[in-house]
């Protein structure tokens, strides 16, 4: 008899090791020496590993990074805003479709729209980023439209190419992301509650704000924390419909580590933009335990 069938500690060992061996080479690691580098500073295509709080100094002292100055916010706070805005339409769009699939659709054809929902994800994100500038480009699909209707005799040039549509285009690309959470708290409603209410003389609007949107709660917490983390850090989408010199907190990251040089401030920046995306999350989620709690 073998110890994995003689201790069921063993065979928790043995399942638990390889994921946390691969969590601990490919996410702890990085992320130990994304931390030891930002504290060292970079001499040529060389670290001097003596512990300095420069380039953190250099972030909060900078007014490119997050003071910012009278024309301009620091890169920190405008990428915080965009990914904020992005989850807050994201979110309010998502709920009535995730709404209309839970309650609305016939439970028979629920997978046919979940399947539906998601076929447009099927494609690559820089995929659907190239047609976001199709379609807003000077010569895309919307001026082209306008033109032919005869509403504009020029182009717009506005829908290109700043932070209105780098928001558009992530919103798009993060929408099944909060649909998705949604529907699932939705579905796990009690539809007897409903019924409940409404015997007792409320309207459907009245029950749908006292009890299926409070019920539903966790489901948008889970969309907002899926949304708002991942498009703090997107890279793709800033560079594609920024165009030249347009940059959020990741695209500067990236040019510090490479094209600047300088790994050090590029590291510091990372660790400063995990620890607001996390200090924002927490406060989210101690916020809405505390209205749960007073619910309850």
């Amino acid at each position: 008899m073998s110890i994995f069938d003689r201790s069921p500690q063993a065979r928790t060992a043995a399942l638990l090791s390889p994921p946390f061996l691969y969590s601990l080479l490919l996410l702890a690691l990085p992320l130990v020496a994304i931390v030891l580098i930002s504290f060292w500073t970079q001499t040529g295509l060389d670290f001097d590993t003596t512990f300095t709080l420069a380039n953190y100094r250099a972030i909060f002292t900078q007014p490119q990074y997050i003071l910012g100055n009278a024309q301009n916010w620091g890169v920190i706070p405008v990428s915080l805003f965009v990914s904020a805005t992005v989850t807050a339409i994201t979110v309010v769009l998502a709920y009535p479709v995730a709404y209309f699939v839970s309650f609305v659709v016939d439970p028979s054809r629920k997978s046919l729209w979940l399947f539906l929902i998601t076929i447009p994800f099927w494609s690559s994100y820089l995929i659907r980023v190239f047609l976001w500038k199709v379609i807003l480009g000077f010569n895309g699909v919307i001026n082209t439209g306008l033109q032919a209707l005869g509403v504009i005799r020029e182009p717009l040039e506005f829908l290109l190419y700043n932070l209105a549509s780098v928001i558009i285009t992530m919103a798009h690309a993060y929408a099944v992301f909060a649909i998705l959470p949604i529907y699932v708290a939705l579905e796990k409603i009690d539809r007897s509650l409903l019924e409940a209410s409404q015997d007792l003389g409320e309207s459907r609007f009245s029950t749908f704000l006292r009890v299926t949107l409070p019920l539903s709660v966790p489901g948008i917490v889970g969309a907002v924390l899926i949304v708002f983390i991942p498009t703090i850090g997107d890279y793709v989408t800033p560079q594609l419909m920024l165009g030249a010199g347009g940059r959020l907190v990741a695209n500067t990251i990236q040019t510090q580590f490479f094209k600047g040089n300088d790994a050090p401030l590029g590291a510091a920046l990372s660790i400063v933009t995990m620890l607001m995306v996390g200090i924002i999350s927490l406060v989210f989620l101690f916020l809405n335990r505390r209205w749960l709690r007073g619910r309850s």
